[in-house]
């Protein structure tokens, strides 16, 4: 990129046409050129008042820094990559969102490289894209079950940063308590009495619902009841409703855990639609707390987890490591249980 041509006075007052440099930026700001290039750089030592009148005086100029020397001088981009799985999800979408506006408060631009499928040719691709478009670090939001079928090779010193994964060094991990949000949601109906609590999983080829199936598991046995058979399920409202269907002509059954809250609406359209009441009949709790659980009919029990959170740390985690420091190899984002009126005491 390069500055536009303007006509810009000489000092002999005569007007020419030539390229606005940053020595006209900072004459017409009353500071030096240096102050000129940190504020271009967005470097934090600059007093507003300064940045704020050299900013006026880029837009009176039309003045626009060169990137390409920018970068050759500072080693930097300004740009972070991003891969991600899916856009499909509401996490996601929050997820990349969250790291949209960090990124963009850090001076940072983000280059998105989506997925289709983990495939080691679809991944590697997505890399080597990337570094084409010469990024400074990225984050992946794919998780590590993906990662590890895809055999991916990540490029020796460019930082990475993994969100939602069990992805092992020399990655650094942002991720939700998946294990807290899971004991919480699951002692919440054993400390209401429930001991028939059946778990709708997701899939095994996630990361999340592999931690929260365990999480359900433990929980149940720690409390010296046995965990009843898991229903695998794809986070689907579909997958949901196929398994709240069978539920509902179990008697046995008095409470449901499902890993997400799309599983629980598709599980509470199957009992309502059995004649089964909730949670008189049977209790439901969902994880993620999307907008609209607190209109599910009644309204869903949930666990809530931060994808904003997630996003923001993720960004903050990398311009630590693009700065040379050494986060802490996990950052882990608390859950907590929002309880509505789909859970209750079971009918004795």
């Amino acid at each position: 990129m390069t500055s536009p041509t303007r006509l810009v006075k000489s000092p002999s007052g005569h007007g020419r046409a030539r390229t606005v440099s940053m020595a006209d930026v900072a004459a017409l700001a009353g500071v030096s050129s240096q102050t000129v290039s940190r504020v271009s750089n967005s470097a934090p030592n600059v007093e507003s008042s300064t940045r704020q009148r050299v900013l006026d005086a880029m837009s009176e100029l039309g003045y626009r820094p060169n990137s390409a020397a920018r970068a050759l001088k500072t080693g930097r981009f300004r740009s972070i990559g991003v891969i991600m799985f899916t856009l499909s999800t509401l996490g996601n979408m929050r997820t990349l969102d969250a790291i949209v506006t960090a990124a963009s408060g850090a001076g940072y631009t983000i280059t998105l490289m989506p997925v289709a499928h983990p495939t080691e040719g679809e991944v590697a691709g997505a890399f080597s894209r990337l570094q084409e478009e010469a990024v400074d670090g990225v984050i992946i939001v794919i998780e590590a079950h993906m990662l590890d079928r895809a055999e991916v090779i990540i490029p020796v010193g460019l930082p990475v940063v993994i969100i939602d994964s069990d992805a092992r060094d020399p990655y650094v991990v942002v991720d939700t308590d998946q294990e807290q949000g899971t004991r919480l949601a699951t002692q919440h109906l054993l400390d209401l009495g429930h001991r028939c609590i059946v778990h709708v999983s997701g899939p095994d080829t996630s990361f999340s619902a592999t931690r929260r199936e365990a999480a359900w598991a433990a929980t149940m046995r720690d409390a010296g009841v046995d965990p009843q058979p898991v229903l695998k399920g794809d986070w689907t409202t579909a997958s949901g409703y196929r398994h709240g269907l069978e539920l509902a002509r179990r008697d046995d059954v008095t409470a449901v855990v499902a890993a997400n809250d799309q599983m629980a609406l598709g599980v509470m359209h199957a009992l309502h639609e059995s004649g089964r009441s909730i949670p008189r009949d049977v209790s439901v709790i969902g994880f993620d707390d999307t907008e609209e659980s607190g209109s599910f009919w009644p309204p869903l029990t949930t666990v809530h987890q931060n994808f904003t959170e997630i996003g923001r740390r993720s960004m903050d985690v990398l311009l630590e490591l693009l700065d040379g420091r050494a986060p802490s190899r996990d950052r882990i984002v608390p859950t907590h249980l929002v309880v509505r009126k789909s859970t209750a005491a079971p009918r004795r």
